[in-house]
């Protein structure tokens, strides 16, 4: 017997998945809070500068006026533009009334410098936490974390929902992302105070961590640990909940003994399961560099929000609101053409945009801009899937330890995107060359992988040893 002919039986998408879904929306949607704080916290206040007061030689002759308000004039270390005069006009909107890297007693280097170490270590912790603590005593203080929220999260999602459904799920719980990084733009633009800023968007996270208090086990990881009592009550709640009340007598514990059967029932898996045998060790190296490329390609596009001379805002929620439409459009294309084809030709789509952008005149910020929200709106797409796609491939005995892999991976990309940008230092187009190799090497890698759409999800490493 399969756990699915089991969530067939007690209705795999009921009343108890949909609680999931929604507690997982409400946690997923706080969690792009700490990527606007990057884009706007650290930003430098609105100046324009006096052009004649400035011995430049022409170099700033030739600015827009929306670029002489920020891009291309040079700033000192505690964030005011050198040998500038300072003041407003009516006419100009202040982007930002205060900045924590003007206030803080801190140089904008060192504050780059610390967000970069930080969100290093918090990747290391973060994977490994999620893991290890997830299914023991403190699993529901995880939420708090945000990539543990991702983590837990698309497991728990694809693991207690039949197999026609976990597209859907996938999506949504995706589309949650969207919404939290449309309304905190938003937000930003009213709340123009960092201290302030920092309160209104971080304030939602205090609902997700109430709501995660009710969020169930994983009853198929429960089976395939031997912790068959435990399971079979989370399944008896969701037949309970699902309104299967007659079926909950057939759900005994030597039935769901049948579902999951290991070597050993008793057995602790860790990491290094995901390199003990041969095509772990090759699953696990593919989906590893497939999550750095894809996170690296995304946040290379997001973290450039400022680099077209468009107004800030207006980027930040056309970048968000292109995600919409893309996300919609995997949901279709996950079954019409598959997991893989679909993860393909987003990346190989974003490369193109990346592409075009380096032939693009600079002074074409609209064109620029556009053609930037576009790839967007494909990178975003190719990491809808790939966070249900990587959760479809591996088994359950070790599918949190290899989804907190990958996590750790695409939070190395997210660590290394913005020095990637700062390569425009070297050659102003290296950077968008390197994020179109590292694009093109994620859809090399993705092509490699196989094909889950309309498969069980694999239960051991036995079964992907044997059958896939």
């Amino acid at each position: 017997m399969k756990f699915e002919n089991v969530l067939d039986d007690i209705n795999g998408f009921g009343r108890f998945q949909k609680m999931i879904i929604v507690i997982n929306f409400i946690g997923r949607f706080t969690m792009p809070c700490h990527f606007l704080l990057n884009n706007f916290i650290a930003a430098v206040p609105s100046h324009r500068c006096d052009i004649s007061s400035l011995d430049d030689g022409g170099v700033f002759s030739n600015l827009s006026e929306a670029e002489k308000l920020v891009v291309g004039i040079p700033f000192n270390e505690d964030g005011t533009p050198s040998s500038c005069q300072m003041f407003a006009e009516p006419q100009y909107h202040l982007l930002f009334n205060s900045s924590a890297i003007n206030e803080l007693p801190f140089g904008r280097r060192i504050m780059l410098l610390v967000s970069y170490v930080s969100g290093m270590i918090f990747a290391v912790a973060s994977a490994f936490s999620t893991s290890y603590i997830m299914f023991a005593v403190l699993r529901f203080f995880t939420g708090f974390c945000i990539t543990g929220i991702v983590i837990v999260s698309t497991v728990l999602s694809m693991e207690w929902v039949d197999i026609e459904h976990r597209k859907l799920v996938g999506v949504i719980d995706s589309l949650s992302w969207t919404f939290g990084n449309t309304a905190f733009a938003a937000i930003a633009y009213f709340v123009t105070d960092w201290r302030w800023l920092i309160v209104t968007v971080t304030s939602p996270v205090i609902l997700g961590i109430i709501t995660w208090r009710w969020m169930p086990e994983s009853a198929r990881w429960l089976i395939a640990n031997g912790k068959l009592e435990r399971a079979q009550m989370y399944l008896k709640r969701c037949a309970k909940m699902n309104q299967t009340e007659e079926l909950i007598a057939t759900l005994k514990t030597e039935t769901l003994a049948t579902i999951v059967v290991t070597e050993k029932r008793d057995r602790t898996y860790s990491y290094l399961d995901l390199i003990r045998t041969p095509k772990m060790r090759r699953l696990a190296l593919r989906t590893g560099i497939l999550w750095f490329c894809i996170a690296t390609t995304f946040y290379g596009i997001s973290f450039n929000v400022t680099g077209f001379g468009l107004n800030i805002y207006l980027t930040q929620f056309t970048y968000a609101v292109i995600e919409l439409p893309a996300k919609v459009s995997v949901y279709f294309l996950l079954d019409k053409i598959g997991r893989r084809s679909t993860e393909v030709g987003a990346l190989l789509m974003a490369l193109v945009c990346l592409g075009i952008n380096i032939v693009v005149p600079k002074d074409m910020s609209v064109a620029r801009t556009v053609v930037a929200v576009v790839g967007k709106g494909f990178s975003s797409a190719s990491f809808a899937t790939i966070i249900l796609y990587s959760s479809e491939l591996y088994p359950t005995v070790v599918r949190q330890n290899g989804m907190g892999y990958n996590s750790f991976m695409a939070r190395f990309g997210v660590a290394v995107a913005p020095l990637i940008l700062l390569l425009d230092e070297v050659w102003k187009e290296l950077p968008q060359v390197v994020l179109c190799c590292t694009a093109a090497l994620g859809a090399i890698v993705a092509r490699t992988l196989s094909e889950t759409r309309n498969r069980c999800l694999p239960e051991t490493i036995e079964d992907i040893e044997q059958q896939w």
